[in-house]
């Protein structure tokens, strides 16, 4: 599953909400509300990293003015999920038999629950 984007701030774990664009032809640094893709040459920020950015002596910074919010599940995210939930219900693969199992009678296929899934067999 895609994660969320996260904050391309070293060792910071938090989810990007802003991307940072260097304009270096005029030393300006625009950080702006989160890009729809992330873009070479451009830095996902989270908020606090947004707000407290400063720029070097001589450049100019010009920041969004209004709040930055995440940006919503996109149809990849959702695909995402519903690919993670079905990969969780699978079945376990059969192991190979063993000279126990010669000596038990055999159980009828069974609901299992993994986690706070429950994977239910498909009709025979």
């Amino acid at each position: 599953m895609r994660s969320p984007r996260r904050c391309s701030r070293n060792g910071c774990p938090r989810q990007a909400v802003a991307t940072l664009t260097y304009v270096y032809n005029e030393s300006t640094a625009v950080v702006g509300p989160l890009a729809a893709f992330a873009e070479p040459h451009t830095y996902d920020l989270c908020e606090p990293h947004a707000r407290n950015l400063t720029a070097p002596r001589g450049w100019d910074v010009v920041r969004h003015e209004g709040e930055f919010e995440p940006p919503p599940p996109t149809t990849d995210d959702l695909v995402a999920l519903a690919e993670a939930v079905r990969e969780a219900a699978r079945p376990a693969p059969p192991r190979p038999p063993s000279d126990d199992d010669h000596h038990q009678t055999p159980q009828p296929h069974q609901q299992g629950r993994r986690g706070h899934l429950r994977v239910i067999p498909p009709n025979h």
